[in-house]
């Protein structure tokens, strides 16, 4: 089995070298990220410019590539220029971060899996939701620091590569979108539909007193905050039933979302 393995959080990101452990025993493993962090840039393409494309090395000295676009170039780039034949499956993450509702196409991650299923090949994009109640810790000389976690996602991330291995990929689907917490309650999976919506969007300025720290973020040079505004973001709080934020945020446990790329309304006779 030949897979490709992506992110949008860059190639040296500890999500990008769990991935390639959690599943090295199932086959022959391809590094391609971006050489940066992209979160958040959706299916974004760079075409007719060139691409800076480098060989590198992940924590453990295993091989990679990185490359000066975006997650949907990379697997664009790694199946049809690197790898030597199109690749069996691509994994993109791990994610440090969640992707869950219909927000998931905004995700530089879950984009990065819809291209590969436009190039004909079968994805999963997964991600490790940080809880920061219990992931945010301080060393020994109280400095702060996230402790990712990917225990259970490297598990989950394995068993789920092995069955799909073994069995293929159930008729209708082109893609599996996995999010897993880290502060688990339960560790079997959910097998759920996406959420309305992800993220609760709002618009400040520096009148806003309450995100007055959030807006005081470093500016670029030659900005001043007079004139300047700053989309933010809240989680929601409500999911329903067999969604994946209610599996993810109100049982605590993964989720996994069936996908396919066609968002065509079957119903088409309903619109006569």
């Amino acid at each position: 089995m030949n897979i490709l393995i992506s992110n949008d959080d860059g190639v040296f990101a500890p999500g990008i070298l769990a991935a390639k452990q959690s599943v090295e025993d199932l086959g022959n493993i391809v590094v391609v990220a971006p050489d940066r962090n992209n979160s958040s840039v959706g299916r974004r393409l760079t075409l007719f410019k060139h691409l800076k494309i480098e060989q590198c090395k992940l924590d453990d000295e295993s091989p990679a590539y990185s490359l000066s676009g975006s997650p949907a170039d990379c697997v664009v780039v790694g199946a049809n220029y690197i790898m030597d034949q199109k690749p069996d499956l691509v994994i993109c993450g791990i994610n440090q971060g969640v992707n869950i509702s219909c927000d998931i196409t905004s995700s530089g991650t879950v984009c990065a899996a819809l291209e590969a299923v436009s190039l004909g090949i079968p994805a999963i994009a997964v991600s490790l939701f940080v809880d920061p109640e219990t992931s945010y810790k301080q060393d020994e000389n109280g400095e702060w620091y996230v402790d990712y976690d990917f225990s259970l996602t490297k598990k989950v991330l394995h068993n789920l590569v092995l069955k799909i291995k073994n069995e293929g990929f159930p008729e209708e689907v082109d893609l599996f979108n996995l999010n897993v917490p880290s502060n688990y309650e339960c560790e079997e999976v959910e097998i759920t539909h996406l959420s309305h919506k992800m993220l609760e969007k709002d618009v400040i300025d520096n009148t806003e007193n309450e995100k007055a720290e959030i807006f005081s973020y470093p500016l670029d040079e030659n900005q001043n905050s007079d004139d300047l505004i700053m989309i933010v973001s809240d989680l929601v709080k409500q999911y329903p039933e067999g969604s994946d934020g209610y599996a993810l945020f109100i049982e605590k446990r993964p989720s996994l979302t069936p996908l396919n790329a066609d968002m065509t309304f079957k119903d088409l006779n309903s619109f006569k």
